[in-house]
């Protein structure tokens, strides 16, 4: 179709009837493409990692990742485009594009059945995303076997899994989440502001399953060894849970980080995500001061898959160091 642009006005009405001909060729080459990213994206088995934390078993499943140009506009937005490159680049990644992955994570404690956060669900399946019920499957759990659902917060990439097809996926789940943040986006002031197309997702996915929710506060606890800690800025009630098993240690950071580089290596830049920008910078501050000092692992939402690691101190900020074999010995 492109080339049709450089043919004069005769020569393209001369050639219209080639062009009906011509178009639905090109359009079925772009669905059969499409087709094809789809059915490699179901017959690939979606990533899982298992792992342990004391007695508790850590499964972390890989929801989905995309691809996106111009991470100046979504990270460092206080910052000029060329540093956010610099940093990039320094890092041995590239300037003009960023991967963001989504990893919803299963702590089996063996008396309980938890998940933290539910992917995207049905409405990412389109785009190879919404993977969490075929990872869980391939780790051996079922929709059913899930006793608690913990929402860290109420964005859609964290709640779009909640229901499926007008039912609540978990059906046998009672869920938990922040009482800040559901009060926030289930308020009706939410309308005809910023936050009012978020908030119909929240009405749409959270707000059904709310007879069977427990709201928590800052230090509430989910069950034994597992407790919330209050982390606002990406959301006005965002949390992350301390997770605690004989002796060894996990904390589930959620959104506080949303790039294993530019959040962590510069907390301070701007991220376009972030609700309140100053909050969320304190948040990453104080949660990854306390990550790195006290050389505890961590979890993050969007980290690279599976989304654990630890935290360096260095000058400007934190440095990522994936876990390796700490958790199997």
């Amino acid at each position: 179709m492109v080339a049709l642009f450089g043919i004069g006005r005769r020569a393209l009405l001369g050639s219209a009837g080639l062009g009906i001909i011509a178009a639905p060729t090109i359009l079925g080459r772009a669905q059969a493409q499409e087709n094809q990213n789809l059915a490699i994206n179901r017959v690939t088995p979606p990533d899982i990692h298992k792992f342990k934390v004391g007695s508790f078993q850590v499964l972390v499943v890989k929801d989905g990742a995309r691809a996106s140009g111009n991470p100046g506009e979504t990270f460092g937005t206080n910052q000029s485009p060329e540093e956010v490159g610099k940093l990039l680049t320094d890092n041995f990644l590239p300037a003009d594009q960023f991967v963001n992955s989504f990893s919803p994570t299963l702590i089996d404690t063996g008396s309980d059945v938890i998940l933290f956060d539910t992917g995207f669900g049905k409405a990412g399946r389109e785009q190879g995303m919404g993977r969490l019920i075929e990872g869980l499957a391939a780790a051996g759990y079922m929709p059913d076997d899930i006793s608690i659902v913990v929402l860290t917060h109420l964005h859609g990439d964290h709640i779009g899994g909640i229901m499926e097809d007008g039912k609540p996926a978990f059906s046998k789940a009672r869920y938990v989440t922040g009482e800040t943040e559901y009060n926030f986006w289930t308020d009706a002031a939410r309308a005809g502001t910023p936050a009012e197309g978020n908030q119909k997702a929240v009405l749409a996915n959270v707000k059904p399953v709310a007879d069977k929710m427990t709201f928590l506060k800052d230090g509430g606890e989910v069950v034994s060894g597992i407790t919330a800690m209050a982390a606002p800025g990406h959301t006005p009630g965002h949390m992350i849970f301390n997770v605690e098993s004989a002796g060894k240690r996990l904390i589930l950071t959620a959104d506080t980080a949303n790039h294993f580089v530019l959040s962590l290596q510069r907390p301070d830049w701007e991220v376009r995500f972030d609700m309140d920008k100053a909050k969320a910078a304190e948040s990453r501050k104080k949660v990854f001061d306390m990550i790195a000092t006290d050389k505890v692992a961590f979890l993050g939402y969007h980290m690279p898959f599976p989304a654990v690691g630890y935290a360096e101190k260095q000058e400007t900020g934190y440095r990522f160091v994936p876990k390796s074999y700490q958790f199997d010995i």
